[in-house]
């Protein structure tokens, strides 16, 4: 990582506020940089698209796998929730092993072990074997995301870092989006296993470009003197019930159920423990005191609210062309190419922007929160008359946005730390940036659920009010149903069943729509706040000669 600082003092970013360093680390060979460099760093990019993969294609397939498997929804809800419980509390704990095994060694092994859970996952015989299974991968899964941020920071030369950020940013923008068209691909094509089983090949392909260009890094089992076992014993549970909490929330009517409310708090409590374990532990997971920087802070915040307002722009779309339209996931997948494909092009390109010293990073940001705020604005108009090709306007208007602030983010978080600041703020990063889909999750079923109870509710009182003044007009469902039965009865139940459709269709639409309103104002209090809050930082560059000299 960068060592610059853009004013002030050394040790202090500007206006005075202190950045408090990691101990210098342990040394470690760094190559020179070259094609050999290049191929385990793209081996480690495509490691962590596999973890993605493996999280979002079975995520969004798990329907058809339910199917498949015979498992209940209320069974299935545990499957997901576990999985990323595990995954998000491996990304707070990564750090201080891979600094332990090496990156190489680390990374070859989670890799290789992520991609042999899935072989036996289609034929677990119950759904708690199922729910283990997916436990051991999560954690394997999680474990990757980390690395990938260090490999790029640390390898990679001072002028090209910011290209490096981008390539750790396509795990946020470009994998996420092909999580649709894959399961489409998989589910219709080859078969409902190779969900499961599609990250072997590309996995194997990671772990022989890893082992080739990978630096053969010396273990320091010596760190292990000063284990911080306590923090893993309370830290890892905590998080996984915090985690859990907002998977289960809404499906189990939050703290009205005794599970809520005890994962509630004892794992808030646990989790407490573990910060101020942290904050004073002298070989600690991630160091609590980057709070003290403002652009730790604004970073850090904003990129939680930006994952999340992206991952549920993403939703939206989907929600309405399945529940709505009846789309299958291959009828919907173009929604997600459009944003996907493009980031290959734009996250480039951004980040070349954004490697020039006269840029602002800040401004970017605020410009691509503007974006979303626009994208989501459109989406307001949302009717039951919109068909897939009625989103594109909005998903375009991400294909911008979401690069625009997400690696502008990063180099907030990322550029005024010190070099052996970078496993500290790596799983700090990863572990919020894993938080954010659950928080989007969580918002997403809490907003969705209440406020079509609303709509729905509000409707059928505009209806039963205004019934009467309408009844000489005549019913236009019943007049359309009555040549399809002689039976009065059987019509009158249909035509009731039909209006019933057409209120929770009309009711789920209200409720997208309100969503996306208050994407827009979130977006808006992003921008501002990107504006005012952090200091401005500057892209890395190689030292001078007389700087190498000195």
């Amino acid at each position: 990582m960068s060592s610059t600082i853009a004013a002030g003092s050394p040790g202090e970013l500007p206006g005075g506020a202190p950045v408090v360093h990691a101990p210098p680390p342990m040394p470690s060979y760094i190559p020179p940089f070259g094609l050999r460099t290049v191929i385990g760093c793209l081996g480690m990019l495509l490691a962590v698209h596999v973890a993605g993969f493996n999280e979002h294609v079975t995520e969004i397939g798990l329907s058809d796998i339910r199917g498949a498997m015979h498992i209940g929804h209320d069974e299935g809800t545990w499957v997901i929730s576990i999985y990323e419980a595990f995954n998000i509390a491996a990304m707070a704990f990564t750090p201080w092993f891979y600094m332990s095994f090496s990156i190489y060694r680390f990374s070859i092994f989670m890799t290789a072990t992520m991609a042999l859970l899935s072989i036996p996952a289609p034929f677990m015989p119950d759904v708690t074997s199922l729910c283990i299974l997916r436990a051991a991968q999560g954690l394997t899964g999680g474990c990757l995301p980390p690395v990938l941020m260090t490999v790029m920071l640390k390898y990679l030369p001072p002028q090209i870092r910011v290209f490096g950020i981008a390539g750790y940013a396509m795990s946020a923008t470009f994998g996420p989006n092909l999580g649709v068209p894959l399961e489409a691909f998989w589910f219709e094509d080859v078969g409902w296993r190779w969900l499961y089983w599609e990250i072997v090949p590309m996995a194997a392909v990671a772990v022989a470009m890893m082992a080739y260009g990978l630096p053969r890094d010396p273990m320091h089992l010596e760190r292990f003197e000063k284990f911080n076992w306590f923090g893993l014993l309370v830290g890892l549970p905590a998080i996984c019930a915090l985690v859990t909490v907002l998977y289960q929330g809404d499906r189990l009517d939050w703290f009205r159920s005794p599970v809520i409310t005890n994962l509630t708090f004892w794992g808030g409590a646990a989790f407490v423990v573990f910060v101020v374990n942290e904050a004073f532990h002298p070989s600690p997971y991630f160091k609590i005191q980057y709070w003290k920087s403002r652009n730790i802070q604004a970073s850090l915040l904003s990129l939680i609210g930006i994952l999340a307002i992206c991952a549920l722009m993403t939703d939206v779309p989907v929600t309405y062309l399945e529940a709505v339209r009846g789309y299958r996931p291959v009828q919907a997948a173009p929604i997600s190419l459009v944003v996907a494909l493009p980031q290959l092009l734009m996250l480039p390109l951004i980040a070349a922007i954004c490697n020039n010293r006269k840029v602002d990073c800040r401004y970017i940001l605020s410009a691509g929160m503007l974006c979303l705020a626009l994208a989501s604005w459109l989406g307001t108009w949302l009717t039951v008359d919109w068909v897939r090709d009625n989103f594109y306007p909005i998903q375009i208007l991400q294909v911008f946005g979401q690069p625009m602030t997400v690696i502008p983010t990063l180099m907030l978080a990322t550029m005024a730390l010190g070099p052996a600041d970078g496993p500290f703020i790596s799983g700090m990063v990863n572990m919020l940036k894993g938080l954010a889909n659950a928080v989007a999750f969580a918002l997403f079923s809490a907003l969705s659920r209440r406020r079509e109870q609303y709509h729905s509710t509000m409707l059928l009182d505009h209806h039963g009010t205004h019934a009467t003044a309408l009844a000489g007009q005549g019913n236009a469902i019943s007049g359309q149903l009555s040549a399809t039965s002689p039976d009065a009865g059987h019509v009158a139940a249909n035509t009731l069943q039909v209006f019933h459709t057409y209120v929770h269709e009309q009711a789920l639409v209200l409720a997208l729509v309100d969503i996306y309103f208050l994407l827009v104002w979130a977006c808006l209090g992003y921008a501002v706040m990107n504006l005012l809050l952090p200091h401005r930082v500057y892209p890395p560059r190689a030292p001078s000669p007389s700087q190498r000299a000195g």
